[in-house]
């Protein structure tokens, strides 16, 4: 770790027609931050593009430019964890290589932090080139998530903040394997502010959370951080056997009474019923039993296959030696590529 270090991580995931602009606009930025050194970390999370190629090119002309390369993909949340892990500076800014993240708010970050805030996020005031439905649904995300979980994650935000170095230190202990970085950020506490911004839509490309990834990445937050889902499977258990109780008691209510009972209507209405509380319940169980599973597996959280301008001790993770570095049979170790 280097003290007035400014440590920038970028995942990438095929981006290679925004690295050039992100560059450009990052190194604008750069020339008017006096009090920190930089160094940029970025995440290739298994592009098939040219991203690494690029990313390669730049860290060539600049040694600050250090790249963690994937085996494979991983995936956004993973990414985020590398780039900390291998994060040296006293202060740490994670964004996305889109340009959504507009870098010239590092300034606004930094100067909160120098007034000793230990996590600085931004809150999205505008989401340009975002449908009606997905802004609805992320507010509808955050609502959700904030009344099911003990732990308030600030509405309208994403992966773009600043952290201290305590703050990345904490970070570093925590090794689940579904994460919800951002979550995982407000459940390690210190000060925290958030500072406005007017997101703008994608420079190119496509978005990497389509609807399909959006269900998913909402689920693994709310599972991760709530166990509401259990009690509720528990309270559908105590509902559904009281009217199952009071079923009962009017069917032989009518049958002592000398009703006739139609039964065919009745018991498929109690299967159905019963049936559906009961795959429900049984789904909820398994989504906390599958994560329970892939804990239990103790795989590491990611493979780096190769790594441009990082020393060999450079990894800073608390993982017990679970994030390999997995050396390619025809790369060299030097010209900057060091083995973890």
């Amino acid at each position: 770790m280097t003290n007035n270090l400014l440590s920038i991580v970028i995942p990438i995931y095929n981006e290679g027609k925004c690295i050039d602009a992100l560059w450009q606009r990052l190194q604008s930025v750069e020339a008017n931050i006096r009090d920190f050194a930089i160094e940029y970390i970025f995440v290739n999370d298994g592009s098939t593009d040219n991203s690494l190629s690029l990313l390669k090119h730049i860290a060539e002309h600049d040694t600050r430019v250090k790249i963690i390369s994937f085996s494979r993909n991983f995936g956004h949340q993973i990414a985020i964890t590398a780039g900390i892990d291998y994060a040296g500076g006293e202060a740490v800014i994670v964004m996305d290589a889109d340009l959504q993240d507009p870098p010239e708010l590092v300034h606004d970050m930094l100067e909160k932090y120098r007034e000793g805030y230990d996590v600085v996020y931004a809150v999205r005031r505008v989401r340009k080139g975002e449908t009606y439905f997905k802004r609805k649904s992320a507010e509808f995300f955050y609502k959700i998530m904030n009344r099911l979980s003990l732990v308030s994650i600030p509405p309208n935000t994403g992966d773009f903040r600043l952290m201290s170095r305590r703050v990345v230190a904490s970070l570093s202990l925590l090794r689940e394997r579904d994460r919800f970085v951002r979550g995982m950020i407000s459940w390690v506490g210190f000060r925290q502010t958030g500072i406005e911004f007017d997101r703008d839509p994608r420079l190119a490309g496509e978005t990497k959370y389509p609807l399909r990834k959006m269900m998913k990445f909402a689920f693994d937050g709310i599972v991760s951080f709530s166990n509401v889902p259990l009690k509720l499977a528990t309270w559908m258990g105590f509902i559904t056997s009281f009217l199952s109780i009071f079923y009962i008691f009017v069917v032989l209510v009518k049958k002592f009474l000398g009703y006739t009972l139609p039964g065919y209507a009745s018991i498929m209405i109690s299967i159905l019923f019963l049936g559906g509380v009961q795959l429900i319940t049984i789904g909820i169980l398994g989504e906390y039993i599958g994560r329970i599973y892939n804990e239990a597996k103790a795989r590491p959280l990611y493979l780096v296959e190769e790594t441009v301008n990082i020393d060999g001790n450079r990894y800073l993770g608390e993982g017990g030696g679970r994030d390999k570095y997995i050396p390619s049979p025809t790369r060299g170790e030097g010209k900057g590529e060091g083995k973890q």
